[in-house]
């Protein structure tokens, strides 16, 4: 039986995970917290195969940050992020940090428990395209790679040189990109295209 560590900071959501996990064939529950911290502390002392963890929390690191410091100390267990969010920068994130599969809470393209077989087979599973979220006049999924990690930046109130220097562009690229991003979504002012990057869940800051 593979043995599953559920974390999410909603007690409900726990609660249907758990129901999940036991109603299963083939899982059974390893724990459940409701902090993405206790699970890095978790797995140095406890035997999982499986982490269904949320990506934001109410309080501590997010699961973004907990799956990297598992993988880094245990890279044989699995991962799958689970999220309501929208954030246009969680898949990549996710990816980066060697998370196995991805989740949407509110429109799975797969049943979960589907998702869950397919990762301990050992296959990689990520939704083949975001929720139809818009930013302005175009889906969010339309902005590209590096329109979404300045956008992400943008929203934390830094500079076009502090974004340059962050992420290793030249100024009038960064320009460059505001620019495209603001032609595509119909958006006048850096200002508001930050703003309802918020507002929308386009862009969560940890």
């Amino acid at each position: 039986m593979n043995r599953v560590l559920i974390v999410d900071d909603h007690a409900m959501l726990r609660i249907v995970f758990e129901e999940i996990i036991r109603k299963s064939q083939n899982y059974t529950l390893a724990g459940s917290l409701d902090l993405a911290s206790s699970a890095v502390n978790f797995v140095k002392i406890h035997v999982v195969d499986l982490i269904l963890m949320d990506i934001v929390m109410s309080s501590g690191i997010n699961g973004l940050e907990a799956a990297r410091q598992i993988k880094k100390e245990h890279p044989k267990i699995k991962i799958i992020l689970v999220t309501s969010m929208h954030d246009v920068t969680f898949l990549e994130r996710a990816k980066e940090n060697g998370v196995e599969s991805f989740w949407y809470k509110e429109m799975p393209e797969r049943p979960l428990l589907e998702v869950m077989d397919l990762t301990m087979k050992g296959e990689s599973v990520y939704p083949l395209k975001m929720p139809d979220v818009k930013i302005g006049n175009i889906p969010a999924a339309d902005l590209t790679t590096r329109e979404k990690e300045v956008l992400r930046e943008l929203t934390a109130g830094m500079t076009n040189l502090e974004i340059a220097k962050k992420l290793g562009v030249s100024i009038p690229a960064v320009k460059s990109h505001i620019t495209n991003m603001l032609q595509k979504t119909g958006f006048h002012s850096r200002l508001e295209l930050a703003v309802h990057a918020i507002i929308d869940g386009i862009i969560i800051h940890d």
